[in-house]
């Protein structure tokens, strides 16, 4: 009587093994396809690092934990792209815009002090010989906080602010909100701004606040042509609070082009003072010492590329006209102003500051403005814009007041500090 119950025993002995055999196999392959998955993701971040880590001359540690590579001017990461295989770098804009101000003269009439030597803080630690340009390295943490990598860089699509058709229930769903100026109805060959700089609180990590100029072409479907250009605040670009100069580009509403900096080909640097992405020093105080950065953007009418220019005299590189279909032309829309992302569930709104973080009635020295706005015409001449309007998508979160006055030009005052007992 015996054996059989030993061989029930076995039996359960037997299929207790196969389970645990069938356990460890399942286990195995789900550790092994784990692994796989996440060399995969390595294997990508690694290319994604070669490819906008160039060979550097000459490296500088910056003392916000930066490093800033002097790379040749030739092996920058624009040449990448195609259709530059064999450019002739245009090492100088043909025109400049006619009726620049004299800043000098704005400055101290304002009471605000543009940094005459622009100051990024790798600077106290060395500058970039001539014939290179500075680009901020690229860390692998940097790419593994994108949503993956492909879009690492990359804007969300959806995030111009589209002042004549505002949909409530789309902007609730972009998460981005705004509180800027703008002008449409001519064709734009350029902007200008003066831009107050702050260092907006940033309630998570996924958030950001920026301020800066918009020049656009197209319509705000699929085909929206953007060139971008301030200063940002977003942890989850660079994985720190520190108000950072910025550009952005698309010409095809955030999809599949463009990029900030020069995390893609596209946009051609000549100039080797400034690093794109790289920390602004130093910022605005409340009730203290007001600093701003002035930014101009134009279409040289020769060349037909795109240029910027940072501070009174620093030309910073251009936009090659072929990267876009409807800036090939002209801009038909100019924006100027704030934007924030809020990512809050079920309703609430994110405490992320837009410029100082305080509303525009408390004026100089406490909210955040842009002053001496201007345009760009087809005659290449900067002017005052026109029939300038203004949009928010919630006034009492982020608000904006437009003004005029004779030494600041057209000028306005914006921003706010997000979630308030109003908002």
């Amino acid at each position: 009587m015996l054996a059989p119950a030993m061989v029930v025993h076995g039996g359960f002995r037997c299929a207790a093994v196969m389970v645990a055999l069938i356990c460890c196999s399942v286990l195995c392959a789900g550790v092994a396809t784990f692994a796989g998955e996440v060399s995969r993701k390595q294997i990508a971040v690694g290319k994604r690092l070669r490819r906008v880590n160039k060979p550097a001359l000459k490296s500088i540690q910056s003392p916000d934990g930066d490093v800033i590579d002097c790379v040749h001017i030739a092996h920058q990461p624009a040449f990448d792209h195609p259709f530059l295989k064999n450019h002739t770098i245009q090492m100088r804009p043909a025109f400049h815009p006619e009726g620049l101000y004299d800043e000098s003269k704005l400055v101290s009439d304002s009471g605000a002090k543009e940094q005459k030597t622009i100051l990024q803080l790798w600077h106290q630690n060395g500058r970039c010989p001539k014939g290179t340009i500075p680009i901020r390295r690229t860390k692998g943490e940097d790419v593994l906080r994108a949503t993956s990598v492909k879009r690492f860089g990359r804007k969300k699509h959806k995030t111009i602010p589209k002042p004549r058709f505002a949909d409530p229930d789309l902007i609730n769903e972009s998460g981005h909100q705004h509180a800027i100026a703008y002008v449409e109805g001519e064709k734009y060959y350029g902007a200008k701004a003066i831009i107050n700089v702050w260092e907006p609180k940033i309630q998570q990590f996924n958030e950001f606040s920026l301020s800066q100029l918009w020049i656009l072409g197209g319509s705000f479907g699929e085909d929206l042509n953007s060139i971008e250009a301030g200063w940002q605040v977003s942890p989850d670009l660079y994985g720190d609070n520190n108000t950072r100069l910025f550009t952005y580009w698309t010409s095809d509403a955030y999809q599949a082009t463009g990029c900030y900096n020069l995390l893609c080909s596209g946009f051609i640097q000549i100039n080797s003072d400034i690093a794109m992405g790289a920390s602004i020093s130093p910022i605005s105080d409340y009730g203290g010492s007001q600093y701003d950065i002035s930014i101009l953007v134009w279409k040289d009418p020769k060349e037909g590329n795109w240029w910027m220019q940072f501070g009174s005299d620093l030309v910073l590189g251009y936009w090659p006209s072929f990267l876009f279909s409807y800036l090939a032309d002209s801009a038909s829309m100019i924006e100027w102003g704030g934007e924030v992302v809020n990512s809050q569930p079920d309703g609430e709104h994110t405490a992320t500051e837009m410029g100082s973080g305080h509303f525009p009635e408390e004026g100089f020295g406490k909210a955040s403005y842009f002053r001496n706005i201007q345009i760009v015409d087809e005659s290449n001449n900067l002017r005052s814009p026109k029939n300038v309007g203004t949009f928010t998508e919630q006034s009492n979160c982020y608000d904006v007041q437009n003004e005029n006055n004779g030494d600041w030009g057209t000028f306005f005052y914006y921003g706010g500090p997000g979630r308030n007992s109003d908002c």
